[in-house]
């Protein structure tokens, strides 16, 4: 699984400036006014070869004793306790507090690395900023700047030298491993229980009895398979203990270690924004997809009819995702879905030949030749793949920073019809054939009678110019 980074500290340290910058998003809310962030945010992010999850927690009061800032330090401290690595930020302009110095004492009793970053540090000078945050003891201050992107890397560095670097994917590509995701109680743990056949987890009314991330491996029709049942997540304003609101690192660890994710919805309930955004978090690591509407029984067809039309409305970003229709308490739809997963799983793991793609390429630019940007029009001129799980495609070519994203879709849609991609999210990566001259290695033609007197006639005008040739 990934490794996950949390960010620790007082309040307006900077924290969510950070997050916004690990994971290149603007997620986090960043505003002057100490207190902004009062629910963790989370998110991915990659520095060369090393994925990680990065967790925004809001400012530690450790003497709060109630209210919302109790609440905070409690989610904080619980995050402490789940995070493979925490990043301690201070305040170079503030200084060293005493607050920093009780944060840093429960730090030191924390099982996982701790790192002190010192941020808001342009500008001024590296060693003076610092020299007085050695008296946590908490390791070599690292000088940091959220906002300007100084030592970023660095930090990260040292943050993820424990892990190994992410294993390339092979073509062995094994057993499948399919999480499901979703809401609390949309049935995910009944699910499990009726594929494997017996009661392996616990299935109840109640939302939020599945705490953890649970791995079961089981066999279908000879097939081996691992279902990874996760906690359900909630949207930010209904959670309140803090062992649920920690569980979404576990499904969103869950998500980045699968090759499948199962979606699982609600049919009696509208689709929330929250299932829009795990869809999206879903989509963003590239993970295959499948659908599972469960709850399908009983409904009447206007009811049925309403759903459709909602998840039309509000999903059409799964346009590659196939939809199943299922009840998981009466083993309805199971066939179809594992086959749809077994779909997805190949199109995530698919070898696809560069000759073919380059055929498939100059066949969709024969049809519709890319718009031009400016003077130029972008020239694709052929196509490798470069990764899988999910596919990329590589294109090669000139001027091809100008491909608009409707082309870029155009492409997609190209390829995916080609090689018969269904369930996976593709990825297409531009790269620019710099410094090659386009004659290079070609004879230069023969003049014409009309260059040669282009020439005579230019030659005349330097020298009434210039006075010389």
């Amino acid at each position: 699984m990934l490794p996950t980074l949390v960010l620790v500290g007082r309040p307006n340290v900077g924290k969510s400036t950070l997050f916004n910058r690990l994971t290149g998003t603007r997620d986090a809310l960043v505003h002057d006014m100490p207190g902004m962030t009062r629910d963790r945010h989370y998110g991915r992010g990659r520095i060369g070869g090393k994925p990680y999850l990065v967790v925004d927690t809001g400012g530690l009061e450790p003497v709060a004793k109630d209210g919302i800032m109790a609440e905070m330090a409690r989610q904080t401290l619980q995050a402490i306790d789940e995070a493979d690595a925490v990043i301690f930020m201070v305040d170079a302009r503030s200084g060293l507090t005493a607050q920093d110095k009780v944060i840093a004492d429960r730090l030191r009793r924390a099982a996982c690395p701790v790192l002190l970053a010192v941020n808001k540090a342009e500008g001024m000078n590296r060693a003076v900023i610092t020299a007085e945050f050695h008296e946590l003891a908490l390791g070599e201050p690292l000088a940091i700047s959220g906002a300007h992107g100084d030592g970023i890397a660095d930090l990260i560095d040292e943050a993820l030298a424990p892990f190994p670097a992410e294993a390339e994917q092979t073509d062995d590509f094994g057993i499948p491993k399919i999480a499901l995701v979703g809401r609390p109680n949309v049935g995910k743990s009944t699910l499990v229980n009726a594929l494997v056949g017996e009661e392996r987890v616990i299935a109840f009314d109640q939302p939020g009895t599945t705490r953890d991330s649970i791995y079961v491996e089981f066999e279908r029709d000879g097939k081996p398979y691992v279902l990874i049942d996760t906690a359900g997540v909630r949207r930010r304003g209904k959670v309140f203990e803090t062992f649920e609101k920690f569980s979404v690192i576990k499904t969103l660890q869950a998500i980045e270690d699968a090759n499948v994710v199962v979606l699982v919805l609600d049919a009696r309930e509208n689709i929330s924004d929250q299932d829009a955004h795990l869809a999206g978090f879903v989509l963003e690591t590239g993970r295959a997809l499948v659908v599972a509407v469960n709850k399908w029984d009983g409904l009447n067809l206007e009811q049925r009819g309403d759903i459709k039309r909602d998840i039309d409305r509000k999903l059409a970003f799964l346009d590659f995702a196939r939809f199943n229709y299922i009840s998981a308490l009466k083993a309805k739809g199971l066939e179809n879905l594992l086959k749809d997963v077994e779909t997805a799983h190949a199109a995530a793991f698919i070898k696809m030949p560069t000759p073919k793609l380059t055929r498939v390429l100059e066949m969709a630019v024969e049809q519709h030749a890319p718009p031009k940007n400016g003077l130029f029009r972008p020239k694709p001129r052929y196509a490798h793949q470069g990764g899988k799980n999910p596919p990329l495609i590589v294109l090669h070519g000139n001027a091809l920073e100008g491909l608009r994203d409707d082309y870029k879709r155009y492409l997609e849609s190209s390829f995916r019809k080609a090689f018969k991609l269904q369930g996976t999210p593709l990825r297409i990566q531009i790269k620019e054939d710099e410094g090659k001259n386009p004659y290079e290695g070609k004879k230069r033609a023969a003049p014409t009678p009309g260059d040669e007197t282009r020439r005579r006639r230019e030659k005349r005008i330097r020298r009434k110019v210039y006075g010389s040739d």
